[in-house]
């Protein structure tokens, strides 16, 4: 990693610019896929899937069998630590259910809103070369907790034609019954407008590279709503003079081994402690077995030294990350500079691998900087929130003249007239 010393603000968009693709030729790859299924259904889901993961599938929707013999392959161990994960992120969800209440705005109006599951979702949970089951978890636990009706999955096979025992286990830990083999462009397409297996739904969850993100974006221009953009993943850490060098590097490689797209970020006030950092990395990348992944990874990604913690600060809510680990003193206090992020960890003992497995917060985060504007995923994701308004007829009396005014000020009479045919 090289480092970048004090550079000027005018140069940080430059720096701080994510890896990515031609967009244009992108995005007509990404519509080709989606018009095949959109036109053809489960035929180009089998011909896609034969062309991009390698094999011919018999079936797209996996078997009860095939999900009762995931937890027969699974170990006690990992099982284990699957439901500990349940526990932590039901938790933490479940408070985030909130109970109806209504309000008097004055005495005879009462305003209220309610919470109600959206009916029909899709989960996407990446495959390829690590498949995410803990996503799983993440998407499925806050969608059952919100009431949402019908749970749909689509998870890429592997090369033998299977679902990933692991990820088969973890949704049926969640509750999701509804799983189909269907990854990338053409997974996010088959959950938005259906085919004859995959049922349409209403909101697509979950993150992808670049092809996924570039669908779920697409699908948006046909009402079909989203989590949120959610690409490739990437970490920014912000290390002082008290940072511990071995867990920086540590930190950087667990989200440079993502995939070769992902992005690690290293903002640090020493010296010391950013060569430092450098040096552990390379000796850490030697004992991955997925370090080829990691140094491509590590080829996006920056070490920007810079001289007060405001200044970094400054820098990395302008960068907004997808992950921000605060390695400082006093690391509460920098936390409350924090504008623009997804997720923070904070202090020296707050691994992002934790949240990405079993802390209890959602890893399915904004990436790209998106998290200028976006949330994370949470209960409130899958739910709409409906508002309702009782008057009786002399709290309609004791509005109305405001209402009337407003409404003809506005030059809607009808609107006016809506409340004084009630007087």
């Amino acid at each position: 990693m090289n480092i970048i010393i004090n550079p000027p603000r005018n140069e940080w968009p430059a720096l701080l610019q994510r890896p990515t693709l031609d967009h244009s030729t992108l995005e007509a790859a990404v519509l080709e896929v989606m018009g095949n299924v959109r036109l053809n259904g489960d035929k180009a889901l089998a011909e896609l899937t034969q062309r991009f993961d390698g094999v011919l599938l018999k079936s797209i929707k996996v078997s009860e069998a095939e999900i009762a013999a995931a937890e027969q392959v699974l170990s006690p161990a990992l099982k284990a630590a699957i439901a500990q994960a349940k526990e932590h992120i039901e938790k933490f969800h479940a408070a985030q259910v909130q109970e109806m209440e209504r309000i008097t705005t004055m005495p005879g109006v009462q305003c209220w809103r309610k919470s109600t599951g959206i009916e029909k979702v899709g989960l996407y949970i990446p495959g390829g070369s690590a498949p995410l089951f803990s996503t799983v978890l993440m998407l499925g636990i806050p969608a059952v907790l919100a009431g949402c009706r019908e749970i749909v999955l689509c998870t890429p096979p592997g090369k033998n034609g299977a679902v990933h025992p692991a990820v088969l286990y973890a949704a049926g830990v969640a509750g999701i019954t509804q799983i189909y083999k269907a990854g990338g462009a053409q997974a996010i397409a088959a959950m938005a407008y259906g085919t004859e297996t995959i049922p349409a739904v209403y909101k697509v969850f979950g993150p992808g590279n670049q092809y996924v993100t570039c669908a779920k974006q697409l699908i948006q221009r046909d009402g079909i709503a989203i989590d949120m953009p959610a690409g490739p993943s990437e970490v920014c850490v912000l290390a002082d003079e008290t940072a511990n060098a071995a867990y920086v590097a540590a930190d950087l490689l667990s989200q440079a081994e993502h995939g070769p797209d992902s992005q690690v970020l290293l903002v640090s006030t020493s010296a010391r402690v950013a060569e430092q950092v450098t040096v552990e990395v390379n000796e850490q990348l030697n004992d991955l077995p997925r370090k080829n992944i990691a140094i491509k990874a590590l080829e996006n990604s920056k070490a920007i030294l810079i001289e007060s913690i405001n200044e970094a600060m400054a820098l990395i809510n302008a960068y907004a990350p997808e992950h921000l680990i605060i390695s400082c003193a006093n690391d509460e206090a920098v936390a409350d500079l924090v504008v623009n992020a997804g997720s923070v960890f904070l202090g020296n003992y707050s691994p992002e691998s934790v949240g990405d497995y079993a802390s209890g917060t959602n890893h399915t985060l904004p990436t790209n900087g998106y998290a200028k504007a976006y949330s994370g995923v949470s209960v409130d994701s899958f739910v709409k929130k409906i508002t309702y308004q009782k008057l009786t007829q002399q709290g309609l009396q004791r509005i109305a003249s405001t209402v009337i005014c407003m409404a003809e000020a506005e030059g809607l009479q009808a609107h006016a007239n809506a409340v004084r045919k009630r007087m």
